[in-house]
Protein backbone atom coordinates (compact mmCIF):
# COMPACT_ATOMS: atom_id res chain seq x y z
CA UNK A 1 0.00 0.00 0.00
CA UNK A 2 3.09 1.97 0.61
CA UNK A 3 4.44 1.84 -2.73
CA UNK A 4 0.76 2.34 -4.36
CA UNK A 5 0.70 5.50 -2.50
CA UNK A 6 3.99 6.17 -3.53
CA UNK A 7 3.37 5.84 -7.18
CA UNK A 8 0.13 7.48 -6.42
CA UNK A 9 2.15 10.82 -5.34
CA UNK A 10 4.68 10.69 -8.21
CA UNK A 11 3.09 9.94 -11.27
CA UNK A 12 0.83 13.27 -10.43
CA UNK A 13 4.01 15.50 -10.08
CA UNK A 14 5.36 13.82 -13.67
CA UNK A 15 2.54 14.58 -15.36
CA UNK A 16 2.62 18.00 -14.22
CA UNK A 17 6.16 18.78 -14.83
CA UNK A 18 5.17 17.39 -18.63
CA UNK A 19 2.61 20.11 -18.69
CA UNK A 20 4.88 22.74 -17.96
CA UNK A 21 7.90 21.89 -20.34
CA UNK A 22 4.99 21.69 -23.00
CA UNK A 23 3.59 25.21 -22.14
CA UNK A 24 7.18 26.71 -21.55
CA UNK A 25 8.58 25.36 -25.24
CA UNK A 26 5.39 26.52 -26.71
CA UNK A 27 5.87 29.93 -25.22
CA UNK A 28 9.43 30.14 -26.94
CA UNK A 29 7.67 28.70 -30.41
CA UNK A 30 4.89 31.09 -30.46
CA UNK A 31 5.62 35.03 -29.97
CA UNK A 32 4.17 37.13 -27.82
CA UNK A 33 1.96 39.58 -28.22
CA UNK A 34 4.59 42.28 -27.88
CA UNK A 35 7.57 40.62 -29.97
CA UNK A 36 5.11 40.58 -32.88
CA UNK A 37 4.51 44.36 -32.31
CA UNK A 38 8.19 45.16 -31.94
CA UNK A 39 8.94 43.25 -35.57
CA UNK A 40 5.96 45.42 -36.98
CA UNK A 41 7.36 48.14 -35.67
CA UNK A 42 11.15 47.49 -36.90
CA UNK A 43 9.24 46.64 -40.49
CA UNK A 44 8.07 49.50 -40.52
CA UNK A 45 11.14 52.04 -39.61
CA UNK A 46 13.32 49.92 -42.56
CA UNK A 47 10.72 50.82 -45.22
CA UNK A 48 10.66 54.94 -43.44
CA UNK A 49 14.40 53.89 -43.82
CA UNK A 50 14.27 52.71 -47.50
CA UNK A 51 11.84 55.57 -48.40
CA UNK A 52 13.77 58.22 -47.17
CA UNK A 53 16.94 56.76 -49.08
CA UNK A 54 15.22 56.64 -52.18
CA UNK A 55 14.47 60.21 -51.76
CA UNK A 56 18.07 61.46 -50.75
CA UNK A 57 19.08 59.32 -53.67
CA UNK A 58 16.65 61.57 -55.84
CA UNK A 59 17.66 64.63 -54.24
CA UNK A 60 21.45 63.98 -54.70
CA UNK A 61 20.39 62.75 -58.40
CA UNK A 62 18.83 66.36 -58.92
CA UNK A 63 21.79 68.28 -57.02
CA UNK A 64 24.54 67.11 -59.33
CA UNK A 65 22.58 68.00 -62.37
CA UNK A 66 21.51 71.25 -61.53
CA UNK A 67 25.51 71.61 -60.39
CA UNK A 68 26.47 70.08 -63.77
CA UNK A 69 24.42 72.38 -65.57
CA UNK A 70 25.26 75.55 -63.80
CA UNK A 71 29.17 74.89 -64.98
CA UNK A 72 27.91 76.46 -68.32
CA UNK A 73 26.44 79.46 -66.83
CA UNK A 74 29.93 81.46 -66.75
CA UNK A 75 30.76 80.10 -69.77
CA UNK A 76 27.34 80.77 -72.20
CA UNK A 77 25.49 82.99 -70.56
CA UNK A 78 27.13 85.87 -68.52
CA UNK A 79 30.75 85.76 -66.80
CA UNK A 80 29.85 87.98 -63.66
CA UNK A 81 26.21 87.45 -63.28
CA UNK A 82 24.25 84.77 -61.41
CA UNK A 83 21.00 83.33 -62.65
CA UNK A 84 19.16 84.87 -59.64
CA UNK A 85 19.99 88.15 -60.77
CA UNK A 86 19.29 87.92 -64.41
CA UNK A 87 16.07 86.19 -63.30
CA UNK A 88 15.07 89.13 -60.60
CA UNK A 89 16.09 91.40 -62.75
CA UNK A 90 13.99 90.45 -65.47
CA UNK A 91 11.10 90.26 -63.63
CA UNK A 92 11.19 93.99 -62.03
CA UNK A 93 11.95 95.16 -65.98
CA UNK A 94 8.43 95.00 -66.59
CA UNK A 95 7.52 96.78 -63.14
CA UNK A 96 10.16 99.79 -64.16
CA UNK A 97 9.59 102.46 -66.81
CA UNK A 98 12.22 102.90 -68.97
CA UNK A 99 15.64 100.89 -69.04
CA UNK A 100 19.07 101.65 -68.47
CA UNK A 101 22.22 100.24 -70.59
CA UNK A 102 22.66 97.74 -67.48
CA UNK A 103 19.29 96.37 -67.29
CA UNK A 104 19.17 95.75 -71.11
CA UNK A 105 22.42 94.32 -70.42
CA UNK A 106 20.84 92.13 -67.68
CA UNK A 107 18.12 91.29 -70.12
CA UNK A 108 20.00 90.09 -72.72
CA UNK A 109 22.03 87.59 -70.39
CA UNK A 110 18.10 86.45 -69.09
CA UNK A 111 17.59 85.83 -72.59
CA UNK A 112 20.86 83.67 -73.62
CA UNK A 113 19.76 81.77 -70.08
CA UNK A 114 16.28 81.00 -71.77
CA UNK A 115 18.07 79.54 -75.07
CA UNK A 116 20.95 77.38 -73.42
CA UNK A 117 18.39 76.44 -69.87
CA UNK A 118 15.36 76.18 -72.41
CA UNK A 119 13.52 73.53 -68.99
CA UNK A 120 14.56 76.09 -66.30
CA UNK A 121 11.35 78.35 -66.42
CA UNK A 122 8.69 75.18 -66.69
CA UNK A 123 10.66 73.11 -63.54
CA UNK A 124 10.55 76.78 -61.71
CA UNK A 125 7.45 77.52 -61.89
CA UNK A 126 6.52 73.53 -60.64
CA UNK A 127 8.90 74.06 -57.55
CA UNK A 128 8.33 75.70 -54.06
CA UNK A 129 10.32 78.46 -52.98
CA UNK A 130 12.80 75.93 -51.16
CA UNK A 131 13.08 73.76 -54.33
CA UNK A 132 13.59 76.68 -56.77
CA UNK A 133 16.26 78.45 -54.31
CA UNK A 134 18.24 75.05 -53.98
CA UNK A 135 18.05 74.86 -57.36
CA UNK A 136 19.72 78.38 -57.81
CA UNK A 137 21.89 78.08 -55.18
CA UNK A 138 23.22 74.75 -57.13
CA UNK A 139 23.25 76.37 -60.22
CA UNK A 140 25.41 78.89 -59.09
CA UNK A 141 27.73 76.47 -57.22
CA UNK A 142 28.45 74.75 -60.54
CA UNK A 143 29.24 78.18 -62.41
CA UNK A 144 31.52 78.97 -59.34
CA UNK A 145 33.32 76.05 -60.03
CA UNK A 146 33.56 76.16 -63.93
CA UNK A 147 35.29 79.34 -63.33
CA UNK A 148 37.40 78.42 -60.81
CA UNK A 149 38.50 75.01 -62.93
CA UNK A 150 39.25 76.69 -66.04
CA UNK A 151 41.24 79.90 -64.08
CA UNK A 152 43.76 76.48 -62.57
CA UNK A 153 43.34 74.78 -66.21
CA UNK A 154 44.80 77.99 -68.30
CA UNK A 155 47.10 78.87 -65.06
CA UNK A 156 49.63 76.03 -66.11
CA UNK A 157 48.36 76.07 -69.43
CA UNK A 158 49.06 79.38 -70.78
CA UNK A 159 52.89 79.29 -68.87
CA UNK A 160 53.54 76.54 -71.11
CA UNK A 161 52.16 78.12 -74.33
CA UNK A 162 53.99 81.15 -73.79
CA UNK A 163 57.17 78.79 -73.19
CA UNK A 164 56.75 76.92 -76.62
CA UNK A 165 55.81 80.28 -78.60
CA UNK A 166 58.45 81.44 -80.95
CA UNK A 167 56.98 84.91 -80.75
CA UNK A 168 57.00 85.78 -77.44
CA UNK A 169 60.43 84.17 -76.74
CA UNK A 170 59.98 83.80 -72.71
CA UNK A 171 63.85 84.46 -71.44
CA UNK A 172 63.39 83.71 -68.63
CA UNK A 173 60.83 80.45 -69.03
CA UNK A 174 58.29 81.60 -67.05
CA UNK A 175 57.13 79.07 -64.01
CA UNK A 176 54.29 77.09 -64.26
CA UNK A 177 53.12 76.56 -60.48
CA UNK A 178 54.22 80.32 -60.02
CA UNK A 179 52.09 83.58 -60.86
CA UNK A 180 54.39 86.11 -58.57
CA UNK A 181 57.03 86.60 -61.22
CA UNK A 182 54.48 87.05 -64.31
CA UNK A 183 52.85 90.40 -65.46
CA UNK A 184 54.54 93.48 -66.56
CA UNK A 185 58.04 92.29 -64.69
CA UNK A 186 58.06 89.90 -67.03
CA UNK A 187 59.36 90.75 -70.51
CA UNK A 188 57.34 87.81 -71.86
CA UNK A 189 54.11 88.59 -70.20
CA UNK A 190 54.61 91.85 -70.73
CA UNK A 191 54.66 92.02 -74.15
CA UNK A 192 51.66 90.40 -74.33
CA UNK A 193 49.62 92.42 -72.05
CA UNK A 194 50.64 95.40 -73.48
CA UNK A 195 48.02 97.79 -75.12
CA UNK A 196 48.20 97.09 -78.54
CA UNK A 197 48.68 100.36 -79.69
CA UNK A 198 51.68 100.95 -77.86
CA UNK A 199 55.27 99.77 -78.01
CA UNK A 200 56.51 96.99 -75.58
CA UNK A 201 60.40 97.11 -77.46
CA UNK A 202 60.46 100.70 -76.83
CA UNK A 203 62.23 101.07 -73.63
CA UNK A 204 60.33 104.25 -72.61
CA UNK A 205 56.83 102.93 -72.94
CA UNK A 206 58.42 99.59 -70.92
CA UNK A 207 59.15 101.51 -68.14
CA UNK A 208 56.19 103.44 -68.28
CA UNK A 209 54.09 100.90 -68.01
CA UNK A 210 56.13 99.05 -65.16
CA UNK A 211 55.94 102.03 -62.80
CA UNK A 212 52.64 103.32 -63.71
CA UNK A 213 53.37 106.40 -65.31
CA UNK A 214 50.92 109.13 -66.60
CA UNK A 215 50.22 108.41 -70.42
CA UNK A 216 51.19 104.36 -69.24
CA UNK A 217 48.28 103.59 -67.60
CA UNK A 218 46.91 100.03 -68.41
CA UNK A 219 42.87 99.83 -68.34
CA UNK A 220 40.74 98.43 -69.95
CA UNK A 221 40.05 100.76 -72.87
CA UNK A 222 42.57 99.06 -74.36
CA UNK A 223 43.01 95.49 -75.86
CA UNK A 224 45.85 93.57 -74.61
CA UNK A 225 48.40 92.12 -77.77
CA UNK A 226 47.57 88.22 -76.79
CA UNK A 227 44.33 89.62 -78.58
CA UNK A 228 46.14 90.20 -81.98
CA UNK A 229 47.13 87.89 -84.74
CA UNK A 230 50.93 87.03 -83.97
CA UNK A 231 50.41 89.52 -80.93
CA UNK A 232 51.08 92.91 -83.40
CA UNK A 233 48.40 95.32 -84.02
CA UNK A 234 48.20 97.74 -87.24
CA UNK A 235 48.26 101.52 -85.98
CA UNK A 236 46.19 102.54 -88.85
CA UNK A 237 43.41 99.90 -88.48
CA UNK A 238 43.35 98.33 -84.48
CA UNK A 239 40.55 95.42 -85.86
CA UNK A 240 42.70 93.84 -88.43
CA UNK A 241 43.40 90.93 -86.79
CA UNK A 242 41.77 91.37 -83.61
CA UNK A 243 40.48 88.33 -81.58
CA UNK A 244 42.91 86.27 -83.43
CA UNK A 245 45.89 85.65 -81.13
CA UNK A 246 47.41 82.47 -81.36
CA UNK A 247 47.01 81.73 -77.52
CA UNK A 248 43.49 83.29 -77.43
CA UNK A 249 42.69 80.22 -79.78
CA UNK A 250 44.52 78.07 -77.91
CA UNK A 251 42.93 78.56 -74.81
CA UNK A 252 39.16 78.28 -76.14
CA UNK A 253 39.94 74.88 -76.87
CA UNK A 254 41.46 74.00 -73.64
CA UNK A 255 38.31 75.51 -71.96
CA UNK A 256 35.12 73.92 -74.29
CA UNK A 257 36.68 70.81 -75.85
CA UNK A 258 40.37 69.28 -74.02
CA UNK A 259 43.82 70.66 -73.24
CA UNK A 260 45.41 68.31 -75.93
CA UNK A 261 42.91 69.94 -78.75
CA UNK A 262 45.50 73.15 -78.35
CA UNK A 263 48.33 71.75 -79.09
CA UNK A 264 47.82 72.58 -82.27
CA UNK A 265 45.95 76.16 -84.07
CA UNK A 266 47.93 76.48 -87.22
CA UNK A 267 45.94 74.36 -89.71
CA UNK A 268 43.01 75.71 -91.46
CA UNK A 269 39.42 74.38 -92.06
CA UNK A 270 38.06 73.28 -95.11
CA UNK A 271 35.58 75.71 -95.80
CA UNK A 272 32.10 73.82 -94.95
CA UNK A 273 29.42 75.99 -94.72
CA UNK A 274 28.22 75.25 -90.57
CA UNK A 275 27.54 78.90 -90.08
CA UNK A 276 23.20 77.40 -90.88
CA UNK A 277 23.80 75.79 -87.69
CA UNK A 278 22.68 78.76 -85.45
CA UNK A 279 23.35 77.41 -82.08
CA UNK A 280 26.62 76.42 -82.89
CA UNK A 281 28.04 79.29 -84.93
CA UNK A 282 26.96 81.57 -81.86
CA UNK A 283 29.39 79.42 -80.00
CA UNK A 284 31.97 81.83 -82.01
CA UNK A 285 31.18 84.49 -79.24
CA UNK A 286 31.90 81.95 -76.27
CA UNK A 287 35.74 82.84 -76.60
CA UNK A 288 34.63 86.29 -74.67
CA UNK A 289 34.76 84.43 -71.63
CA UNK A 290 38.02 82.88 -72.51
CA UNK A 291 39.72 86.36 -73.10
CA UNK A 292 39.26 87.36 -69.31
CA UNK A 293 40.94 83.65 -68.20
CA UNK A 294 44.05 84.51 -70.54
CA UNK A 295 44.89 88.10 -69.48
CA UNK A 296 44.32 86.87 -65.55
CA UNK A 297 46.67 83.71 -66.36
CA UNK A 298 49.35 86.50 -67.73
CA UNK A 299 48.90 88.62 -65.07
CA UNK A 300 50.79 88.36 -61.65
CA UNK A 301 47.70 88.09 -59.40
CA UNK A 302 47.73 84.83 -57.55
CA UNK A 303 43.71 85.07 -56.75
CA UNK A 304 41.04 86.01 -58.69
CA UNK A 305 39.23 89.82 -58.25
CA UNK A 306 37.42 91.87 -60.14
CA UNK A 307 40.00 94.75 -60.79
CA UNK A 308 43.47 94.81 -61.20
CA UNK A 309 45.73 97.82 -60.38
CA UNK A 310 43.82 99.74 -62.92
CA UNK A 311 42.40 97.40 -64.76
CA UNK A 312 38.75 96.58 -64.27
CA UNK A 313 38.29 92.82 -65.64
CA UNK A 314 34.32 93.46 -65.68
CA UNK A 315 34.18 96.56 -67.83
CA UNK A 316 36.61 94.72 -69.81
CA UNK A 317 34.52 91.56 -70.85
CA UNK A 318 31.55 94.28 -71.26
CA UNK A 319 33.77 95.69 -73.90
CA UNK A 320 33.81 92.83 -75.82
CA UNK A 321 30.54 91.67 -75.24
CA UNK A 322 29.53 95.06 -76.99
CA UNK A 323 31.89 94.93 -79.34
CA UNK A 324 30.39 91.82 -80.72
CA UNK A 325 26.44 92.33 -80.29
CA UNK A 326 26.35 96.30 -80.57
CA UNK A 327 28.50 97.19 -83.22
CA UNK A 328 28.14 101.01 -84.73
CA UNK A 329 26.53 100.62 -88.08
CA UNK A 330 26.55 98.20 -90.79
CA UNK A 331 30.07 98.50 -91.64
CA UNK A 332 31.00 97.44 -88.07
CA UNK A 333 28.41 94.70 -88.00
CA UNK A 334 29.52 93.25 -91.09
CA UNK A 335 33.39 93.07 -90.24
CA UNK A 336 32.03 91.50 -86.94
CA UNK A 337 30.30 88.70 -88.79
CA UNK A 338 33.42 87.91 -90.81
CA UNK A 339 35.06 87.37 -87.19
CA UNK A 340 32.54 85.06 -86.27
CA UNK A 341 32.45 83.37 -89.43
CA UNK A 342 36.42 82.85 -88.95
CA UNK A 343 36.09 81.71 -85.60
CA UNK A 344 33.39 79.48 -86.98
CA UNK A 345 35.06 77.73 -89.19
CA UNK A 346 38.54 78.15 -88.25
CA UNK A 347 38.13 77.06 -84.49
CA UNK A 348 34.65 75.55 -83.92
CA UNK A 349 34.38 73.38 -87.44
CA UNK A 350 38.09 72.09 -86.39
CA UNK A 351 36.60 71.37 -82.72
CA UNK A 352 33.87 69.82 -83.75
CA UNK A 353 35.36 67.50 -86.30
CA UNK A 354 37.52 65.79 -83.17
CA UNK A 355 34.22 64.33 -82.56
Amino acid sequence: MVGDNVRQTVEPSSSQDSDNLLSSQASKDMPTAREARQCRRIAQLEQKLKTLEAGRAVKERQTNHFVAQGRAIRRVVALYDNAEDLITKNNRRYEEDGSTKDQDRLQLGYVALNIFFPWLQKKSEAMDYDEYSHMLKMLRQGADMARGNDTAKLKRLVAEWVNMDSEATPDPRIDCDDKHYRGFINDACGRLLCPAELDWNDPIVKAGIRNRSDGYLVTDLSFPAFLYERYTANAQNLEEGLFKGKILVQAYKAVFTSPSSAKDVEADGDGADITASNRRAQKGCNGIKVKKHVRFALSSVTSWRSVDGDFDYVQFWRTIVDFFEKPPGRTARRRVDMLIEWWTRYVIYLVLRLY
